[in-house]
């Protein structure tokens, strides 16, 4: 059961606290009184403080969920127990896995503003609401591996889990974000609803493990140096940390210098392992550094590799999209076009009925 947090201080009463709230979430915005609001709603309140406190977690690196901030009054609740919003957790995993129904992961690929985040995931919601796909948003608030120092990264773990928050709330959709140490695993499974390990950290035994306890679903992509049969490797450390709710997606093997080839034998290969895999379509047309210092793309190629992957049995799509992909702060080259999204799913939609 979870624990009746107490009231919320306004900004003027953090007494000083290195982080305190922005004047918009001001306590106009914040409950008077827990009294008589449901544990969904205590969570919305409690998300929107605690990700101003997270930069404080990372220059401690001491875990801080289950206790009170000293000083502050503010409960930071253990990670499960705010769980229902969207869809509970059971019913976002029971739609994952039928094997009746098309999943599509989709959304930019980096958080630029609030602004690109609810346009595509509200276009996207209608769009798989139209062919009965059930629809998952992604945005990832750090790049953390993008080519060259000076990329744009992203706005960060605190305002990117403010900003998937508010998609998730307003728009009524799951969400997933990708993580790359243990503690932003921790902090991320507080907000979303799939955590995603990234391609290149897919070996990373800890950070598998911290995503695995926060209880939510977990996206294993598979690393371009790895092949599908050396997967069963990830999912054995998932599964040995209580893993039971996991993805597998496949996005490309690396093919010589700047860039990748996709092996569809692969979906079949790993689904072997007994869990939904997902094909990274966008991605898997990327051209690693070939920008010099960024990595170039052949996004005509997506749509095409998107619907190998369904006829070879994919569960879903991984894509990422983009109202003007040109203008894109990140992986422009290899994004479709929002407006070519409808085309492009209506394929795959008849090709996955079909079978």
């Amino acid at each position: 059961m979870c624990p009746t947090p107490p009231v919320m201080p306004s900004a003027a009463a953090t007494g000083g606290h290195p982080h305190p709230l922005p004047r918009r979430l001001g306590s106009a915005a914040l409950p008077s009184s827990a009294s008589g609001r449901s544990c969904d709603s205590r969570r919305e309140d409690r998300l929107l403080a605690s990700i101003f406190l997270l930069a404080d977690a990372r220059a401690s690196r001491a875990p801080f969920w289950g206790r009170r901030e000293s000083g502050s009054g503010i409960y930071f609740p253990r990670p499960g127990c705010y769980k229902k919003a969207v869809l509970n957790d059971s019913a976002i995993w029971k739609s994952l896995r039928d094997n009746r129904r098309l999943s599509l992961i989709a959304g930019p690929c980096v958080i630029e503003n609030e602004g690109l985040c609810l346009e595509v995931a509200r276009s996207l919601k209608g769009l798989c609401s139209r062919l009965g796909i059930f629809f998952v948003f992604k945005a990832s608030y750090d790049k953390a591996n993008r080519t060259s120092a000076e990329s744009f990264r992203g706005p960060g773990i605190e305002e990117g889990l403010r900003l998937l928050a508010g998609v998730r709330k307003r728009v009524g959709v799951p969400v997933l974000t990708d993580v790359h140490t243990e503690w932003e695993a921790k902090a991320a499974g507080e907000v979303v609803d799939v955590v995603q390990i990234p391609a290149f950290l897919c070996r990373q035994t800890d950070l598998i493990t911290a995503a695995v306890r926060t209880g939510k679903i977990v996206n294993l992509k598979k690393g371009q140096f790895l092949s599908p049969g050396e997967m069963g490797q990830v999912v054995a450390k998932a599964q040995s940390a209580g893993g039971k709710k996991l993805l597998l997606t496949e996005r490309g093997t690396t093919f010589g210098y700047n860039n990748l080839v996709s092996d569809m034998r692969a979906i079949p290969i790993m689904k072997r392992l007994g869990f939904p895999v997902i094909f990274d379509a966008t991605h898997s047309v990327q051209l690693p550094g070939g920008g010099g210092n960024k990595s170039g793309g052949q996004r005509e190629f997506a749509p095409v590799l998107a619907r190998c992957a369904v006829a070879a049995g994919a569960n879903g799509l991984f894509i990422e999209t983009h109202p003007e992909p040109d203008r894109a702060l990140s992986d422009g080259p290899n994004m479709i076009p929002l407006a070519e999204m409808p085309a492009v799913m209506k394929s795959l939609v008849k090709i996955f009925e079909a079978l």
